[in-house]
């Protein structure tokens, strides 16, 4: 009886849907009813997903329609052919097929596997457009493109071979970059041929996609577009709500060298997400704040629409995630203004570098944002939070955190210093003799001090709380103890380094 109900409703083009309690009958096009009469059986997880999604249950012409900040569909124009009917397998899978490099022809219809922002777009152009000035979907040429990144990845993700009585780092390989930083950051799709895949239904012709399966945010798709909105909105339901909870953010941003996750759980925000969200309307816009829910999560505070009880406006929903963000607090190596453009590669710094600040703490002035950019940002996110506290408590917040970063960053360049010695006297390598400046261990003493440790401390503080994370889990305590442990290593090889002529006096013995 159930098989003769489904397949009444496709022949009928008509999918009964219920929805957080909204009944619904949406048209559904020939195309995507040819899609589910096969994968329903085959792929029952993709379909019943997307038909418990806000694409099954409404037309582009009905979302169109909604008036106000309710609005979800940004662009002023959509093809007829695609206003009457839910958005479907084939709305998405067959969108703009020419432009892609991995379609197919796919039981008569031309098919390609990977949706990208540009095809998202034709619905939601705003948010493209937002997404691809955001830093995030430039993930991929940042790290991969940038000789210093570069290096520093090579060493944590190459394979380490012990040659002629030395540790070298060889190459990471693509397998193993796709599920390391290439995760997050994004790979190239890129088409390397078709192959035959004997299927249930026979055999069938598929293109092999080199870089496939990923969704990080800085992918570059086979159309040459860049990001995966499903990075955050998961296909194939798209859930707004699980964009909105931290869970999503956590993915990428679990430290230890990004810790946000973690030191918002630990948080007094966390603790009232884990202790209260249960009860929150994470599907409502805009988001209210004190009726949807009473403690921000990471998309309240950087993307999420959000109102206040009377209605009136706080933040406007944006794809631009650095839109309330004056500082860069993930030290590279210090922290430093948010950059003006998203593709970092083109930052100098004043030794010529590929990097926002000097060693020596300087800062790439004319690559970042300027005071009155960061101010008008401060004030946004300021905004935010005083709709739960008084002007008092945020501005006093605001002075501990920029506080912190100051001394987090005299901290780093007190490390930098001390490796910089190193360097000068030749106890390691680095980019003064054109190597590596991360590869060997003392390197990794001081890697650790900002990549991790300082890093912590910023998270802390920018959240507002975190506890023991700002002083003995990855914080203070550990990146002073790097401090001394550089110090001594630099004191022990000036003592046991007979030919430097430079031991420095001691009371002691060596």
């Amino acid at each position: 009886m159930n098989a003769f109900i489904i397949a009444l409703e496709m022949v009928l083009g008509i999918c009964f849907l219920t929805q957080t309690g909204i009944s619904a009958q949406v048209p559904v096009s020939e195309s995507t009813q040819t899609c589910i009469a096969c994968h329903e059986s085959i792929h029952p997880g993709i379909v019943e997903d997307w038909r418990a999604g806000r694409h099954a249950a409404m037309t582009p012409k009905l979302a169109m329609a909604v008036k106000g900040p309710g609005l979800k569909v940004s662009s002023a124009a959509v093809p007829e052919y695609l206003k009457a009917a839910a958005v479907g397998c084939a709305e998405c899978h067959t969108l703009r097929s020419a432009s892609h490099q991995d379609t197919f022809s796919h039981n008569g219809y031309d098919v390609h596997v990977v949706v990208s922002p540009d095809d998202c777009a034709v619905c939601h152009s705003q948010e493209q457009e937002q997404f691809a000035k955001n830093i995030m979907a430039h993930a991929r040429k940042n790290l991969a493109e940038n000789p210093v990144y570069h290096q520093l990845q090579e060493t944590i993700i190459g394979s380490s071979v012990f040659k002629e009585g030395k540790v070298v780092s060889e190459p990471s390989d693509s397998l193993t970059q796709a599920e390391t930083c290439f995760y997050c950051h994004g790979t190239i799709l890129q088409v390397t041929g078709i192959q035959t895949r004997d299927t249930v239904l026979g055999e069938m012709d598929f293109p092999e996609i080199d870089g496939w399966p990923n969704q990080g945010v800085g992918r570059v798709n086979p159309d040459k577009s860049l990001g995966a909105c499903s990075a955050c909105h998961t296909r194939h339901q798209f859930s707004i709500k699980m964009a909105r909870k931290p869970y999503t953010c956590k993915e990428c941003h679990v430290g230890p060298d990004v810790p946000a996750f973690k030191v918002y759980t630990a948080s007094k925000h966390g603790n009232i997400f884990s202790s209260m969200s249960d009860t929150w309307n994470f599907n409502a816009v805009p988001w209210t704040i004190g009726r949807d829910f009473i403690a921000p999560t990471c998309a309240a505070c950087h993307i999420s629409q959000l109102a206040n009880v009377d209605g009136d406006q706080v933040a406007e929903r944006t794809h631009q995630v650095s839109n309330r963000l004056s500082w860069r607090i993930f030290g590279l190596i210090y922290a430093h203004p948010q950059p003006r453009s998203p593709d970092t590669t083109i930052i100098k710094n004043k030794d010529g570098l590929t990097l926002p600040t000097g060693f020596d703490g300087s800062v790439a002035k004319n690559w970042l944002i300027d005071e009155k950019t960061a101010t008008d940002r401060t004030a946004s996110m300021q905004a935010i939070c005083r709709n739960c506290h008084d002007t008092g408590w945020v501005t006093a917040h605001w002075q501990r955190y920029e506080h912190t970063i100051r001394t987090s960053n005299a901290a780093v360049l007190t490390a930098t210093s001390i490796m910089g010695e190193i360097w000068e006297n030749r106890f390691a390598e680095g980019l003064s003799e054109g190597k590596n400046p991360f590869d060997e261990a003392v390197e990794k003493k001081w890697q650790d001090a900002w990549l991790f440790y300082a890093n912590t401390i910023r998270f802390t503080s920018a959240m507002a709380g975190g506890g023991d994370f700002g002083v003995f889990a990855d914080g203070r305590y550990h990146l002073s103890e790097r401090i001394r442990e550089l110090e001594e290593w630099l004191d022990l090889r000036y003592r046991i380094d007979q030919n430097s002529g430079r031991g420095i006096p001691s009371n002691t013995a060596p």
